[in-house]
C-alpha cells in the first residue's frame, strides 16, 4: 500500500507515534505479564520501523 502525505501530515503522524511510543514504554515497564510484555515490545518495534520510514522521531 502506498500513502501520499503532505509534510504537515508526516510531522503530525511522527508526533503522534512518538507520543504513543513514550506511553508504550511506560506500559512495558509497568506490566509483569511476560506474554503481554512481549506483544508490547513487538508493537514498539513496528512503531519504531514506521518512525524510521517517516524520518525518525520528533525531538524537542
Amino acid at each position: 500500500m502506498d500513502v501520499t502525505l503532505t509534510d504537515d501530515e508526516v510531522a503530525l503522524l511522527r508526533d503522534v507515534l512518538t507520543s504513543a511510543a513514550s506511553d508504550l514504554r511506560m506500559e512495558i515497564a509497568d506490566t509483569d505479564n511476560p506474554e503481554y510484555k512481549r506483544g508490547l515490545h513487538e508493537r514498539q518495534a513496528r512503531m519504531s520501523e514506521v518512525l524510521t520510514k517517516l524520518g525518525g522521531p520528533v525531538t524537542g
